[in-house]
This record gives structure tokens, C-alpha cells and sequence, in this order.
């Protein structure tokens, strides 16, 4: 990744997720291309659209149908939206924390929210069985969902996956009460598992919502869902203006092909734990012990003892001055473009990094 200024910088934000190829990748940049020489933003869908929808019903398990969308936002509430419109019921729980989206129900600011906008929400702690078991009960006989992050991925703190129990007591709850689960996997989606984040619990969604790196940085969201929510789905109204473009599809086929081709998430994985075991021998090689949770492919590093998160800030900083883009209190994102060869030239310069803190 190259600034304005010429600067170069090996980057493991990724845009903060969407790139998963790697930035300007040729084959995906060559699909959009081509889609918008012939025609992006039309009167109605582009064939892309029906071949990306029966993509992912191919790649995901629980998938019997798909819905293309525009952003997380736009797919993780018309997945709340669906599920109630197929249960006819109101309460969702929510955990405490998470991020879904950047609209009244669920947005972290209180800005222009009313209590209104929430008063279906009940809220439960991601991981804990008893506190979501609780929630289901005051929810009684009007819950239509539970939605649930594909882990713990709350800013600044350290990151949990999800406990076998957990995912297991949600589906459990969600089936007694005939309510959907949804997977908002917007964040996850495709670095961790093509089937799904949650594929290592042994537990599928009844509706999951994608889009970040879906489409290797092209602007894209998709619903996935059983067929008990297919009714549902199809009377909501959903819509926007942008919805159709084809070269967003184009690109996200091309994308999901590659992966598939490649064993994407794997490579992201093995290059994420690379990164990880590199930082974590240079830290304790300068006197400094590191805090290093969530998926490989997705890694939040903190220092131990760093309550203010000023270290952190300290040594990305020196990292970027030294051409390597980090984040000190939200994830990275690793991509199939990090290679061997990519991860070890970052770690040369984080080493230099981790030098300038422990000389201060």
C-alpha cells in the first residue's frame, strides 16, 4: 500500500477487513472491470447477480437462498427484520458491546437514538450461558432472535471466540422458542471458514450477514438463510438505489472463486500465526509481554499491563514510521497476499519498532 506522499507500508488493517486477496488484486479488479465496461448500475440485476447468489449457497451450508445487499449494516438489520417478520414477534437479544451496524437499533453512539429505537433489545454477555439463558427468559414468548457476533471482537478489549457451549446453548434457545439465530458475520465472514465463522462450533445460523471481505473491497453485503425464512425474506421490503451494480458481484464472485481455489482462509491463518509467534519472540526478547487474542487471521495485540493502551500507541506508531500499518486497539486483518516472505519483512521492521520503545 502506497500514501499520497510515496510512502509504502506492508498493511494489516486491510481497510479494515474488505481486502482479503490483497489490495489491487488483478483477477478481481479485471471481473469489475469488465462488468462496469458493459453496464454497473442498471434498471435491474446483472446475471452476476444470480450467479453469486447460487455461490453462496454452494459455499455456505445452512444457505438455501441469499439476498445481495450494499454494507453490514444494510444486511445485519434486514436480517433482525426477516426474523421478526417470520415470527411475528419483537425481542432480539443483543450482547453487550457488540458492534452490528451503524443505525439507530444498533449503533455504539447515542446521538439522534431514542429509547424507542431500542426497547425490543435485551442484552446478554458473549460467552457467558447463564446471562444469555436469562435473557431468553425475559424475553418469554416473544423472541424472535438471538443475534451473535462471529467472536468477541469489542474495541480495545481482548478478543474471545465463541465457547462450544455457548453456540450450542443459542441454537438450543432459539429452537425451543422457534426464533431465529442470526450470525452476524460481516467482520468474519470468509477469513475464518468459507462455510461460515461459526463452522468450528458444530452450530449453523438460521440467517447470517456478510459483507466486508466479500468482494475484495468492492462495496457488497449478502444474506444467507434457510428456507424457513425464505417466505419472510421474500414479502420484506428491501432495496436500495445501488443494490443491483453488477461490479461488485462480478468482483465478489471472482473473490469467493479464488479463496475457494486457493484455501484462503488457511493461508490467512498460517500467516496470522506467523505474525504472531514473530511478535511475540521480539517482544519478550525487549523486556515486554504481549496479549495477543481473536482468529489468527484476525489478531488484537496488546501489551500486558498497558491500561492506557499508550505502549500500544507508542509502538504502532513506530512500526508505521518504519512502513508497518497496525492497530493498537481494534483487530487487524491478515489477507492471502501476506506471505511468507511479507510477514517475515514486517517482522525486520517491527523488531526496530519494539527496540525504539524499550530504549524510552
Amino acid at each position: 500500500m502506497t500514501d499520497v506522499n510515496g510512502s509504502s507500508y506492508i498493511d494489516f488493517m486491510c481497510a479494515w477487513g474488505p481486502i482479503i486477496l490483497g489490495h489491487r488484486n488483478a483477477l478481481v479488479d479485471a471481473a469489475a472491470l469488465s462488468q462496469i465496461q458493459a453496464g454497473d448500475c442498471l434498471n435491474g440485476p446483472t446475471a452476476h447477480a444470480v450467479e453469486l447468489a447460487e455461490l453462496l449457497v454452494e459455499t455456505v451450508p445452512h444457505a438455501d437462498w441469499a439476498l445481495l445487499q450494499k454494507n453490514g449494516t444494510d444486511a445485519t438489520t434486514n436480517c433482525v427484520t426477516i426474523a421478526r417478520g417470520a415470527t411475528k414477534r419483537r425481542k432480539v437479544l443483543v450482547a453487550k458491546g457488540a458492534y452490528h451496524g451503524a443505525v439507530p437499533w444498533c449503533t455504539p453512539s447515542i446521538i439522534g437514538v431514542t429509547a424507542e429505537d431500542r426497547a425490543h433489545l435485551i442484552h446478554y454477555v458473549y460467552n457467558d450461558v447463564e446471562s444469555l439463558i436469562a435473557a431468553a427468559k425475559q424475553a418469554g414468548d416473544d423472541l424472535a432472535a438471538i443475534i451473535v457476533s462471529a467472536f468477541k471482537h469489542d474495541l480495545a478489549i481482548p478478543q474471545e471466540l465463541p465457547t462450544s457451549e455457548f453456540a450450542k446453548t443459542a441454537r438450543a434457545l432459539c429452537d425451543a422458542a422457534g426464533a431465529a439465530l442470526i450470525l452476524d458475520d460481516v467482520r468474519g465472514g470468509f477469513r475464518i471458514d468459507l462455510g461460515g465463522s461459526w463452522r468450528g462450533t458444530g452450530v449453523e445460523p438460521d440467517l447470517a450477514a456478510y459483507s466486508k471481505a466479500i468482494a475484495n473491497g468492492y462495496s457488497l453485503a449478502a444474506i444467507t438463510g434457510t428456507n424457513r425464512f425464505r417466505e419472510a425474506a421474500g414479502q420484506a421490503y428491501m432495496t436500495g438505489s445501488f443494490w443491483y451494480a453488477g461490479a461488485s458481484m462480478a468482483a465478489a464472485v471472482a473473490t469467493i472463486k479464488e479463496l475457494k481455489r486457493i484455501d484462503g482462509p488457511a493461508l490467512m491463518k498460517h500467516a496470522g500465526e506467523r505474525l504472531r509467534n514473530g511478535l511475540d519472540a521480539q517482544a519478550r526478547a525487549h523486556g515486554f509481554e504481549l496479549l495477543q487474542t481473536g482468529p489468527a487471521a484476525m489478531p488484537l495485540v496488546q501489551f500486558v499491563g498497558d491500561t492506557d493502551a499508550q505502549l500500544g500507541a507508542r509502538f504502532c506508531r513506530e512500526a508505521l514510521n518504519r512502513g508497518v500499518y497496525l492497530h493498537h486497539k481494534h483487530n487487524m486483518f491478515i489477507s492471502c497476499a501476506h506471505t511468507d516472505a511479507v510477514i517475515d519483512d514486517a517482522l525486520s521492521r517491527t523488531e526496530d519498532a519494539f527496540r525504539a520503545i524499550s530504549t524510552r
